[in-house]
């Protein structure tokens, strides 16, 4: 049960090109967002579809993967976790970020 205490699964559409950063070390990371559907129907009846929208970071091997074969638009699974950190703007403004680190991904859709 110790491996479900910080668990995301989620299954969704990039809403951009990946960002890749190579860092002084090499390692590569990847920044992207996907967003997930929900739909229901309202009190009128009409069907209802919420987007969310998941900020998603892949690292190493994950990063390569994501550098070569994601783009705009794919549809891709991925399970990893969650992480949340604080950083400051230029203006000194306090910002939180909350994050899904990526441990497994898998592409899914046309190729």
């Amino acid at each position: 049960m110790s491996t479900l205490r910080n668990k995301v699964q989620l299954i969704g559409n990039l809403g951009n090109d990946p960002e890749i950063i190579t860092l002084e070390s090499g390692k590569k990371l990847a920044k992207f967002s996907i967003a997930t559907n929900e739909s229901y129907k309202n009190s009128q009846g009409e069907k209802v579809t919420d987007t969310q929208w998941h900020n998603v970071v892949a690292w190493n091997k994950t990063a390569e993967i994501v550098e070569k074969y994601v783009t705009k638009g794919k549809e891709v699974a991925i399970e990893g976790k969650l992480t949340s950190r604080s950083y400051e703007t230029k203006e000194g403004e306090k910002r939180y970020i909350t994050e899904v680190v990526v441990n497994e991904l898998l592409m899914l859709g046309n190729k």
